[in-house]
C-alpha cells in the first residue's frame, strides 16, 4: 500500500505507479503523474502512448489495474462513469457525450436541472447557458437542438458544459481539434482566467504550438511509459516532438515534387454549386497534390462531397478523365477511380464496433470473394498487407476499431480507402487529432502516392501542412473559391489574406 502522494502541498491530484491492461494487453506501465493547484499541465505522446487511458483513470471512467490515486493528498478510489464530477472533476471528451435530441441548455443542465417550487426554472437555465457561451465567445443559440449543430459547435457545447459546472480539476482531451483559431483563442483566454482563480487543467493535444503557448508543465508518455515531466518554458515544440517519438524529426514534410504542367487533367470541376457552395471551378493534374484551405465553414467539405457524389449539386459539372459524372452518384465516381476520405472517422469513416478486417474490406468486398461468398483468407492477406503498408500498430489483430488509438484509426481509414486503388484521392483533414509521428508517416505516404501518379486533394485547417505538402493551394471563403496560389505565393500570410477577404482574384 502506497502511503504518500507525489509532489508538495499544492498537488491536488496525483497518480503513483499506475498500470492498466485490457484483455491481458498492457497499455500503461507504472506511470507517475501529478497535477498542481492552478496549473495547466499538458499530457503529450503519440497515439497509443496511453494518454487517453490515463485521463480516463484519473477522472474515474476506468479503474487502474494497479497503482494508487491521491486527491488532496488522500488516497481515493474514484467513482465510476463520470460520477467523479461530485468531487469537482470534469472531462471535456475527445468523443462527444451529448444527447442529440436535447437543446444546448438542456445539455448543459442535464442531471442538475434548476427548479423553483417544483417547476423547472427554464429562464434561469437559458440565461446561465447564454452567459457561459458568451464567456467563450460563442454565437451558438442556447435553444438549438444538438443534432442541428456543426461538429465545431458540438465541441463548444462540450467545453461549455464542463466549464459551467465549476469544476476544480478539468481534463481537456483534444478540445480544439475541430475549432477555428478564433474559437480556440476564446477557449484559452477563459482557461487562463480559471487557472488564475485556482482551477487545475490537464490538457491533451497534438498541436505543439498550443501546448507551448498554453501550458505550465508538460508530461510526455511513450508506449505506455512515463518519459519526462518538465516546465514548458524549458522545452520547445521540437524537443517535445523528439521526446514523444524517440527519434529526430528533421523531415516532417517530404520534399515537394512539382508535377509536370503538361500532364493531363484527371479531374475538372466546372461551375459546381450546392446549398453552401457557389460556382466553383478547379482542375487537378495527374500526380499533383492540390490543397484546399479556408476558414471553418468556408465550404471546402461541401464542395469535396459534391465532387465525390456524396452531396447533391444544384449546378455545374464534374469530369473524371473527360467523362461526365452524374450528380449525387457516389458509385459512379468511385467506379471512375475517385475515393473520398472523410474528416469524421468516428461517425462516417469507421464502424467502431467492428474489427479491423470488417472495416478494411467494407468498400472492396467484391475483391475478396467469389460467387457471393467472402474469402477469409483473402481478407486476412489484405489486413496483413495494410498493417505493413500503413504501420498500423495494434497488439491484437482482432481489436475493434473503437478501441484503437486515434492515429491507428486514421491509418485504418486510409487503408480502407486505398483498398479500392483509386487514381484520385480526396483527403479531408488528414491529420486531425493524431500525433506528430503519425502525421509524418501520413505526409510521406501522400507524397509517395503522388510520385506514383495518384492525384491527391488535401483539405486541411492546418496551414503548415497545406504549405508543406501542396504544389497548388485553392483558398475558399463563404462558399466561393477566392484564389489559387502557386509557387512562392503559398505562404501563411497570403493564404490568410484570401481567407479573410482582404484579397481575391478571378478564378475560372
Amino acid at each position: 500500500m502506497l502511503s504518500k502522494p507525489l509532489g508538495g502541498d499544492d498537488v491536488v491530484l496525483s497518480a503513483q505507479r499506475i498500470s492498466k491492461s485490457f484483455s491481458g494487453v498492457q497499455v500503461l506501465f507504472s506511470v507517475d503523474f501529478d497535477l498542481r493547484r492552478g496549473e495547466i499541465h499538458a499530457l503529450m505522446g503519440e497515439n497509443g502512448a496511453g494518454k487517453s487511458t490515463l485521463v480516463k483513470i484519473l477522472s474515474g471512467f476506468e479503474p487502474p489495474s494497479s497503482g494508487e490515486i491521491f486527491l488532496d493528498g488522500q488516497p481515493v478510489k474514484l467513482p465510476a462513469n463520470g460520477a467523479a464530477e461530485a468531487l469537482g472533476i470534469a472531462v471535456i471528451h475527445q468523443e462527444f457525450n451529448l444527447a442529440e435530441h436535447l437543446t444546448v441548455t438542456e445539455s448543459l443542465f442535464l442531471g442538475r436541472e434548476v427548479a423553483r417550487y417544483g417547476i423547472l426554472d427554464r429562464a434561469y437555465m437559458r440565461a446561465e447557458t447564454r452567459r457561459v457561451l458568451d464567456m467563450l465567445g460563442s454565437k451558438i443559440n442556447e435553444g438549438s437542438v444538438i443534432s442541428s449543430l456543426s461538429v465545431a459547435d458540438k465541441q463548444m457545447v462540450e467545453i461549455a458544459k464542463a466549464i459551467s459546472r465549476d469544476a476544480r480539476i478539468v481534463f481537456m482531451d483534444e478540445p480544439t481539434a475541430v475549432l477555428s483559431r478564433g474559437e480556440a483563442e476564446a477557449l484559452f483566454k477563459q482557461v487562463r482566467k480559471l487557472r488564475d482563480l485556482g482551477t487545475s487543467f490537464v490538457f491533451v493535444s497534438h498541436k505543439l504550438d498550443e501546448v507551448t503557448e498554453l501550458s505550465d508543465r508538460v508530461t510526455v508518455l511513450r508506449d505506455g511509459q512515463w518519459v519526462k515531466t518538465a516546465p514548458t518554458a524549458m522545452l520547445d515544440g521540437e524537443s517535445i516532438a523528439q521526446l514523444m517519438v524517440g527519434r529526430e524529426l528533421s523531415s516532417l514534410y517530404p520534399k515537394k515534387s512539382e508535377p509536370n504542367v503538361d500532364e493531363a487533367r484527371v479531374l475538372s470541376v466546372i461551375g459546381v454549386s450546392t446549398a453552401h457552395v457557389r460556382d466553383a471551378h478547379f482542375d487537378l493534374r495527374r500526380g499533383e497534390i492540390l490543397g484546399f484551405s479556408g476558414m471553418i465553414g468556408s465550404g471546402r467539405t461541401e464542395l469535396m462531397e459534391a465532387v465525390a457524389g456524396l452531396y447533391p449539386r444544384s449546378a455545374g459539372e464534374v469530369h473524371i478523365d473527360d467523362a461526365l459524372m452524374p450528380a449525387g452518384d457516389v458509385q459512379a465516381t468511385a467506379a471512375a477511380g475517385l475515393a473520398y476520405m472523410t474528416k469524421d472517422r468516428k461517425a462516417k469513416g469507421l464502424l467502431l464496433g467492428a474489427d479491423m478486417t470488417a472495416n478494411l474490406t467494407l468498400q472492396s468486398l467484391d475483391r475478396h470473394g467469389r460467387w457471393g461468398y467472402l474469402s477469409p483468407a483473402s481478407e486476412a492477406k489484405a489486413l496483413a498487407r495494410a498493417r505493413r503498408r500503413f504501420d498500423i500498430r495494434v497488439r491484437d489483430a482482432g481489436v475493434v476499431a473503437g478501441r484503437m488509438s486515434g492515429g491507428n484509426q486514421q491509418k485504418l481509414l486510409l487503408a480502407k480507402v486505398m483498398e479500392i486503388t483509386p487514381k484520385i484521392l480526396i483527403i479531408d483533414e488528414p491529420t486531425r487529432g493524431i500525433d506528430v509521428g503519425t502525421k509524418q508517416q501520413i505526409y510521406h505516404f501522400i507524397a509517395a502516392l503522388a510520385r506514383d501518379g495518384c492525384s491527391v486533394i488535401v483539405v486541411s485547417s492546418e496551414m503548415p501542412e497545406i504549405i508543406g505538402l501542396c504544389t497548388r493551394v485553392v483558398v475558399m471563403r463563404a462558399g466561393r473559391i477566392v484564389g489559387v496560389l502557386e509557387g512562392d505565393e503559398i505562404t501563411e500570410q497570403e493564404i490568410m489574406r484570401y481567407s479573410a477577404g482582404l484579397k481575391q482574384k478571378a478564378v475560372a
